[in-house]
């Protein structure tokens, strides 16, 4: 036997007799060496109860003892493999988290914590050792999940490809209420000046005019005198020119004006059945930061914010003019610091709060975030549809799921090929 293996028995013999008065007791058996660490009788045994636990809780039938205990061995190299590179990268479970991850355990099996406990005792396994397994497991999976995101390549012409399937599937199931204006191009009309007089009727209807009235007005299509309504209709259901031009539109979207042979054409989409759209709210924002220095204080960049919001209001200047001779944000002073159209989600939490919570129009008080000291006001919040982002996201994570499900059982088998792993004998264990 290697010195290092007697040696590293030994210390485990001694820790079993430092206690000169105590009861004999059996030792704890190595059962595999695992490169630097072990898996002792313990831990396989301790396994094996939890997972009868577990198996009892959900009326799971398991297989023989021999076989159940090759298995738990083989979990366990596993597990003790992705806990070292977890040690080796520095994850670190805390007690807090590790609470909650147990609380979560207990609601699904519909217990309680000490009724989780409870169950445990009943086959032998103290709440101490489970809680340090259930540690080991989340240290494992972020391991897991660290060093394998880094081998996953999504290439944005895959998720493209996967969000035009997606948008196919769901355009199968989807129902229009499609509204339809047909400007029609006779002998001799000027293209340009008919494109325009489209065009006129599409900014019309974008500012709100009734659409039936407008395809009473100008329509010459077959349904000009039921308002241009063709009713509710699958793509596969339309004429060829109005399937070219819907793409999961959302209800009251406005489509044109385009070109077909007899003439331009604009749709409404009046209503949607079967398609789940998202919407976010876009914010429209204008701010004045001023950091604090070694010479100006907090308290001072508030004064000097306030004195700023006085003059705004007093007419003094505008919010533009003292945002270009005061922001510090250069992007966004040169533009009358105007921050444009934007989720709230993209700023830091503070800032993000006010742009929530600010009526449009209204400045805000002075305050902190990391970058500085802010005022800002709201100028306007607008819902904007991001169904195809979300579909583009969906197919994102449809590949991502693929390609780690992949990688994982790569990644694990490299990380097994390559570790020292030695079965130890019950003979060298009993010396």
């Amino acid at each position: 036997m290697k010195l290092w293996k007697q040696s590293l028995l030994a210390l485990i013999a001694v820790s079993h007799f430092t206690f000169a008065n105590a009861e004999p007791v059996e030792l704890d058996k190595i059962n595999v060496i695992v490169n630097s660490g072990v898996i002792l009788e313990s831990d396989i045994d301790t396994s094996i109860k939890a997972l009868k636990a577990n198996a009892k809780q959900s009326d799971q039938a398991l297989p023989s003892h021999d076989v159940l205990r090759q298995q738990v061995t083989e979990k366990l190299i596993i597990d003790t493999l992705q806990q070292q590179e977890a040690e080796r990268i520095g994850v670190r479970i805390d007690d807090s988290r590790l609470s909650t991850a147990i609380d979560d355990i207990a609601k699904q099996n519909n217990q309680t914590v000490e009724q989780l406990t409870a169950s445990l005792a009943e086959e032998g396994l103290t709440y101490s050792e489970f809680r340090e397994q259930i540690r080991k497991e989340i240290a494992a999976s972020e391991a897991r999940n660290a060093l394998v995101r880094r081998r996953i390549n999504i290439l944005p012409a895959e998720v493209d490809n996967l969000a035009n399937i997606l948008a196919k599937e769901t355009n199968a199931t989807v129902q229009y209420k499609i509204g339809h204006i047909q400007l029609r191009l006779n002998d001799g009309d000027d293209p340009a000046a008919k494109k325009t007089q489209a065009q006129e009727i599409v900014d019309k209807l974008n500012a709100g005019s009734d659409f039936s009235t407008m395809a009473y007005t100008y329509s010459k299509g077959p349904k000009a005198l039921q308002g241009g309504d063709w009713g509710w209709m699958r793509k596969e259901e339309m004429p060829t020119i109005f399937a070219d031009q819907i793409n999961l539109e959302n209800k009251g979207s406005v489509i044109g004006p385009f070109r077909s042979g007899v003439g331009f054409h604009i749709l409404k989409i009046e209503d949607v059945k079967g398609l789940e759209t998202v919407a976010v709210t876009e914010i429209n924002a204008r701010h004045i930061l001023i950091r604090p220095t070694v010479i100006l204080s907090d308290e001072g960049v508030q004064r000097e914010l306030n004195d700023i919001i006085r003059r705004i209001r007093a007419g003094e200047a505008t919010f533009g003019e003292m945002a270009k001779q005061y922001s510090q944000d250069p992007g966004s002073a040169a533009q009358n610091g105007k921050l444009g159209y934007q989720t709230s989600d993209i700023y830091v939490p503070e800032f993000k709060h006010q742009v929530d919570t600010l009526p449009i129009g209204q400045i805000s008080q002075p305050f902190k975030t990391v970058h500085g000291w802010h005022i800002v006001e709201v100028l306007d919040r607008r819902q904007v549809d991001r169904t195809d982002s979300a579909l583009k996201n969906k197919a994102y994570r449809i590949l991502f799921n693929r390609k780690f499900n992949e990688e994982v059982s790569a990644w694990l088998q490299e990380l097994r090929a390559s570790a020292y792993i030695e079965m130890v004998e019950d003979s060298e264990n009993d010396r």
